[in-house]
């Protein structure tokens, strides 16, 4: 009787593995234990005829092989139960590729930019977002009284610290750690208090800085130049206004033909055929002095625009707030990489 039972075990162990579905457990499970038909309960039922000496010996072992296909069962259930297929889950299938997202347009824009002047022979430079009032506006020659330092323009945080309103701080302290000559761009964001369909609180600048010996405004003209036409259209002209800012000296504000329309009038430019772009201008002297450098040895150019400006004419964006919105609907229409 012993043998037959070690047998019987045997063959229960090869069917309870090989069982790939609740529905061959449910057959095991009557093959062996049900009360009418599993080969145990007969056995179990035959115990009366078994040697009286041995008869104690017998059930227990019956009672012992009882108890280890009930939990093998048990067991076998519950891993059936938590695998994939239970859950509803075709594992033969092939695998699903999750949506990829792709770079935001300020950011495709931001690397255009990069690769742009890099090619130019500028380097990247950083600086923090958290300035300090000298280096956003004492060493750029910002009088006391000017009105970027109002609250109402700045955003003024505790311990005589703001978020800084452009990029330029970028510039000096890049004048404070290097000696001439040197180009550096800087991308990044900037804060000031303004928004509407073309202003956002926060936005993108890049900031280019140019010095060395013999610098002169021939030689910003011919950068804005070049990279207006890298960025938009070969065709792309420039022009510069006299305009004034604390840190350059002489200043202009730069314009570019019209992207949409080649200059010709458009809504976009309201019928002037120029866009407004940035500012620019030579390095001011007293800049140059505040920075440890000598303006009669060495000259520089400076000029600043706005990324998402940028990326708005290229993509056609009319509301500079959708590009802070994060809206799928929106940012799935630039599918560049």
């Amino acid at each position: 009787m012993q043998d037959r039972l070690q047998s019987l075990r045997e063959r229960f162990d090869s069917e309870i593995s090989s069982a790939a579905d609740a529905a061959a457990l449910v057959r095991i499970r009557a093959g062996y234990l049900s009360r009418k038909g599993g080969v145990l309960s007969q056995l179990l039922r035959t115990l009366k005829e078994v040697d009286p000496a041995q008869r104690p010996a017998v059930g227990d072992s019956l009672n012992s092989l009882k108890r280890y296909m009930e939990e093998r069962l048990a067991l076998a259930e519950d891993s059936l139960a938590t695998s994939p297929v239970a859950q509803g889950l075709d594992v033969s299938l092939p695998g699903r590729m999750p949506p990829l997202g792709t770079a935001h347009p300020i950011n495709q824009v931001r690397r255009e930019i990069e690769e742009i002047f890099l090619e130019m022979g500028f380097s990247l430079a950083h600086g923090p977002e958290v300035e300090t009032d000298y280096f956003n506006f004492v060493a750029l020659n910002f009088p006391i009284d000017h009105p970027a330092r109002d609250t109402q323009d700045t955003f003024y945080l505790e311990g005589g610290l703001l978020l800084r309103t452009h990029t330029s701080p970028v510039q000096i302290r890049t004048l404070k750690a290097r000696k001439p000559p040197l180009k550096i761009i800087a991308l990044g964001k900037v804060y000031r208090r303004d928004s509407d369909v073309s202003h956002s609180p926060m936005f993108h600048q890049v900031e280019g800085l140019a010095v060395a010996e013999g610098i002169t405004f021939a030689d910003l003209k011919g950068t804005v130049l070049t990279f207006a036409r890298r960025i938009f259209r070969d065709d792309t002209q420039v022009r510069f206004r006299p305009s004034y800012f604390p840190f350059v000296e002489p200043g202009a504000e730069f314009d570019l033909s019209c992207v949409l329309c080649a200059g010709q009038g458009c809504a976009t430019c309201k019928r002037s055929g120029w866009l407004e772009m940035g500012g620019a201008g030579m390095v001011h002297p007293e800049v140059l002095r505040l920075s440890g450098h000598d303006p009669q040895s060495v000259s520089g150019f400076a000029f600043g625009l706005g990324v998402d400006r940028i990326a708005m004419l290229k993509f056609g964006i009319d509301d500079i707030r959708l590009l802070f919105e994060n809206d799928l609907r929106f940012l799935h229409q630039f599918p560049g990489s």
